[in-house]
């Protein structure tokens, strides 16, 4: 039984967002507010349940770009009133299920970086109905004006997180 397939009372605190455990591949495409892109990399997310009591999700984000940059985040998150709550230092804000969908395809984000309180992000994710694709949307404001958008496409690899991190830790350091 993978991390993913074992009980956890998380998951059910947030059925919506369960539905995207696992590690997913995709491209970051960034666009100004006249429709030029800006930017391109891929991604690869690890979205995972913890046993956790204080960050009990917790999201992994590796960026990499064509000239051979490469980024890694970590989002941790409390789950409060049917959320998923970022508060740390890259980000503050929520994650939630969009009840007005009867498919529940739908996740809605609102975010700020602390170190930028005059810019504040919208986030759509769609997924698929065979939960294996999803398609995301990211809208910049900055002083109440669209700046930038960025569109990510998504591919499921695997629900099973459970030995990534280690693997990657030990990618990373050959």
């Amino acid at each position: 039984m993978n991390a993913a397939q074992k009980p956890n009372p998380w998951r059910s605190a947030v059925p919506g967002i369960a539905r995207h455990e696992g590690i997913w591949d995709g491209t970051y495409r960034y666009y100004d507010a006249a429709g030029q892109q800006t930017d391109q990399h891929s991604s690869r997310l690890i979205c995972r349940f913890t046993n956790e009591t204080r960050w009990p999700y917790h999201q992994t984000n590796h960026y990499r770009w064509a000239d051979g940059r490469k980024e890694r985040r970590e989002f941790p998150a409390q789950i409060r009133d049917g959320r998923l709550v970022f508060d740390r230092n890259l980000i503050d804000g929520w994650a939630a299920s969009v009840p007005l969908d009867p498919f529940g395809r739908t996740l809605m984000l609102y975010w700020t970086r602390p170190a930028e309180r005059d810019v504040y992000l919208y986030e759509m994710i769609q997924l698929s109905d065979c939960g294996r694709h999803r398609a995301r949307v990211w809208q910049w404001f900055r002083d109440g004006r669209l700046f930038q958008r960025t569109l990510i496409d998504e591919e499921l690899v695997s629900r099973d997180w459970s030995e990534y991190p280690s693997r990657l830790d030990q990618a990373e350091a050959a």
